[in-house]
Formats: C-alpha cells, sequence, structure tokens
C-alpha cells in the first residue's frame, strides 16, 4: 500500500493514529502535527507540539539561511521536530516527493510506536513532557 494518493498528495488514510494532516500547501510542503489535542498549548507551551515537515530542499529556521542554497533543487527533507530548536538530529532526504511522503509516515509510525528516543535529543529535559508523551506512544520506562 502507498502512502501517496497516486496524485502527489498524501494518502490520510496512511496517516498513523494520534497524527494529523496540519497542512498540505500547493508546493509540496506537508506538515504532521502529534496528538494536538494534548500538546494544545493548555496542557503543555504550543512549541512543545511534535511535528513533521516535509520539504523541499532544507527546512531551516537560521536567519540568513536560503533552504535552496542547502540542497539540490530535485531533493525532499523529512525533519522531525519536538520544538523549533529540539529535532530528530538525522537526514532524512530523499529524492521524491512519493518517497518523501513514505518516509513520513513511517517516522510517524515509528514515533507513535515508542521507538523515537525523544529524551537524547534535549541537552535540558522537560519531565513532564517526556511523562505524557512515554503514556501516549506506549514507551514503558523503569527509570
Amino acid at each position: 500500500m502507498s502512502d501517496s494518493d497516486g496524485n502527489g498528495e498524501i494518502d490520510r488514510s496512511s496517516v498513523p493514529d494520534g497524527w494529523e494532516v496540519w497542512s498540505e500547501g500547493a508546493d509540496g510542503r506537508l506538515v504532521l502535527a502529534y496528538r494536538p489535542d494534548v500538546f494544545n498549548a493548555a496542557d503543555f507551551p504550543a512549541p512543545c507540539l511534535p511535528t513533521l515537515y516535509l520539504t523541499h530542499g532544507k527546512r531551516t529556521r537560521r536567519p540568513g539561511v536560503n533552504p535552496a542554497d542547502t540542497a539540490d533543487s530535485e531533493d525532499w527533507f523529512v525533519t522531525l521536530y519536538l520544538e523549533p530548536d529540539v529535532s530528530l538530529d538525522e537526514t532524512l532526504r530523499v529524492p521524491t516527493r512519493e518517497a518523501a511522503i513514505e518516509r513520513t509516515v513511517e517516522l510517524a509510525r515509528e514515533f507513535d510506536a515508542g521507538e523515537i528516543d525523544y529524551r537524547e535529543l534535549y541537552q535540558v529535559p522537560r519531565e513532564g513532557y517526556f511523562e505524557r508523551l512515554d503514556e501516549l506512544t506506549g514507551e514503558d520506562r523503569d527509570d
């Protein structure tokens, strides 16, 4: 089963439970949000909403850096953010949008299944946040 619908858009039925398609741009950008019902600014700061970004060209928040300067124009990037400055330290670069959609959905499944060690991504831990993510992703920790 493909994670795209054959028209270059994500097959929304392939998105794992807990993740929502937050936006899908005409330029191919895609944003998935994890449990916006929980990470909703009332219980946790809004920047703590885990998000997956699929972009054409490397996504960057650093001023003065043109994303087009960091990648070939044909490449697509998938980035998992836990906060604006906390992301999976892994370059997920793929040659086509269809492959990028598949990698985005695969990463969403891995996150939802507790297979991503998000604690390792933080220099300053957020224990309450981690506990809630553990509950939602089924991660069983004894430490």
